[in-house]
């Protein structure tokens, strides 16, 4: 698909936020070229809105945080990676509360909703940020960073101290199929003894076995669907947080890599870098 492209209609999912605990419902509206991903805060006065960028990002402890004035929504990053990976690039996002539902954890309801409302191409040429250098961040023993390439790969080494999970590395080539088929499904990871310490933060406050993949003492709780994974979701997250950048196009080689490396990346090729028009 050459031009831009946003929802063929309005559609909406009502579930739990993941870290608030609070119910939610999320509208996908249909948005003219050059919108990009917005999101509207619609249970405060005025409605504010937030733009999906890099350059929104205030925190990114354990999910990526955007805030924009009175506008401040968290937990994109699973919705983010479905507009990305099925090459939505315009839409008005409505929430009344300020984070979207967590579905099943992973990226699939929000797959099942974007190819429910279909796709429609708008009359403006798709801006593509295609790296001609490699751009990368590193703390301490974690890394991620971007080579040019002819497409999306991401290659992720995950390494977890648990014995069950250990090392897991996935290397995939992003796609719409691809995506649908081996990241989509990945739900976000929890463990029964973080569980307390989280939610005294405020975090985890809305999350269950149905909403994640949980362990306890290295084991699952609930039937994996994935042997690995824990680094498919890690993938998820990249492409979600990669996408507050642009449409990206270049290799992915990541290490530990985490919310916050994953959006200091996004900030870094957005200052960087200015979008081309491309035929993809």
């Amino acid at each position: 698909m050459h031009n831009q492209t946003t929802i063929a209609q309005k559609i909406s999912y009502t579930g739990i936020g993941l870290h608030s605990g609070q119910n939610v419902t999320m509208t996908l509206n249909p948005a003219t070229a050059e919108t990009g991903i917005v999101f509207v805060r619609t249970d405060l006065p005025d409605r504010p809105g937030v733009k999906a960028s890099a350059s929104y990002v205030t925190n990114a402890q354990r999910a990526t945080t955007l805030e924009g004035g009175a506008a401040r929504v968290f937990t994109v990053e699973h919705l983010l990676a479905a507009f990305s990976a099925l090459e939505v690039d315009n839409c008005l996002v409505e929430l009344d509360a300020a984070e979207p539902p967590v579905g099943d954890g992973s990226s699939l309801t929000f797959v099942n909703l974007l190819q429910q409302a279909g796709r429609l191409e708008l009359a403006a040429p798709r801006r593509v940020i295609a790296v001609d250098r490699e751009y990368s961040i590193r703390v301490e023993d974690k890394f991620i960073a971007l080579l040019p390439y002819d497409g999306l790969r991401i290659s992720f080494t995950s390494v977890n101290p648990h014995p069950e999970l250990g090392v897991q590395f996935g290397d995939y080539e992003i796609n719409p199929d691809t995506f649908i088929r081996e990241i989509a499904p990945a739900r976000t990871i929890g463990f029964m003894h973080e569980i307390k310490s989280l939610q005294e933060q405020g975090l985890a406050l809305g999350g269950s076995m149905d909403n994640a993949l949980v362990y306890e003492n290295g084991k699952p709780l609930n039937p994996l669907r994935f042997s690995d994974e824990l680094v498919r979701h890690k993938i998820l997250d990249v492409i979600g947080d990669l996408s507050l950048a642009g449409i990206v196009r270049g290799h992915v080689i990541a290490v530990k890599s985490g919310h916050a490396l994953n959006t200091a990346l996004a900030k870094k090729i957005l200052e960087a870098s200015r979008p081309s028009t491309l035929k993809l």
